[in-house]
């Protein structure tokens, strides 16, 4: 972990208030687990004390760049959305545990499972699952059409089946009416969701004993390095079946399925 003024590459826009920022900086050697986050300090608002955490949806080890997608709907996004290139941002990380990708082997099935904004820290996860010679289907849910983003990129890596909930594009409704259609038909090596906490409760029970499969959450975070413990979560040993308070900065925010009380 450390601070570093990382430099804004580019700025673009993926959707309404959905952006795409490129940092580049030395911080980006030690980004080498998907699912870490930065947490970023809002420019130009010293009115504004607390960092906003955005987790890091793509990484480029060799030009020494990483990719940060996020809504802009609070005064601290709303201010980085407003940084353009050779400007800086001020960050602390990369931060939280991430998602275990170092298992993954050649000709396994991987599934991504995201929605939302919980979508961008799942795209360097099927990367570096195709890199390593595995099949990748991806699950996606947006509100409508009109906020749907990454959605070639996904396209590029494998299988990607959308769901909105007006119906705007693929089918109509939540992404667990997609999940019941196709989950029974197939058995994935290793699976890796992040979202809201109603698709992230489904894939919780539905892969509660899987050996490799694991959820990411989406919580309200202060100090983001574990000191203040204002985001923390219940969990559960799966043997002992004891509840104990985990901080989901520090100790997350990737988890396995069956440990986190969603």
């Amino acid at each position: 972990m450390k601070q570093e003024n990382m430099k804004v590459i580019e700025q673009k826009t993926l959707a309404p208030n959905i952006f795409e920022m490129t940092l580049e900086g030395e911080m980006v050697q030690e980004m080498l687990v998907p699912g870490q986050f930065l947490h970023c300090q809002p420019p130009n608002r010293s009115d504004l004390l607390l960092r906003r955490p955005i987790s890091i949806s793509s990484i480029d080890l060799d030009n020494r760049q990483c990719k940060l997608i996020y809504r802009a709907e609070g005064a601290g996004t709303v201010a980085m959305s407003q940084l353009s290139a050779n400007q800086s941002l001020d960050v602390l990380g990369p931060l939280g545990n991430g998602f275990p990708v170092e298992d993954i082997s050649e000709g396994e099935l991987v599934i991504v499972i995201g929605g939302g904004i919980g979508i961008p820290p799942l795209y360097e996860v099927a990367k570096q699952a195709v890199l390593r010679g595995a099949k990748v289907i991806a699950f996606l849910g947006f509100a409508s059409k009109e906020v749907m983003f990454y959605l070639e990129e996904f396209q590029a890596l494998g299988d990607v089946h959308v769901s909105t909930d007006d119906g705007s594009y693929g089918t109509k409704g939540h992404l667990g009416l997609v999940l019941d259609e196709v989950l029974p038909l197939i058995e994935p090596s290793a699976v890796y969701s992040c979202g809201p906490t109603p698709l992230l409760a489904k894939v919780d029970q539905y892969f509660e004993e899987h050996p490799r499969a694991y959820v990411s959450l989406e919580e309200r975070m202060a100090c983001g390095v574990g000191a203040c413990a204002a985001c923390v979560c219940q969990t559960k040993d799966k043997k002992t079946k004891r509840m104990k308070l985990k901080k989901v900065c520090d100790e997350g925010p990737v988890f396995a399925t069956g440990v986190v009380n969603i």
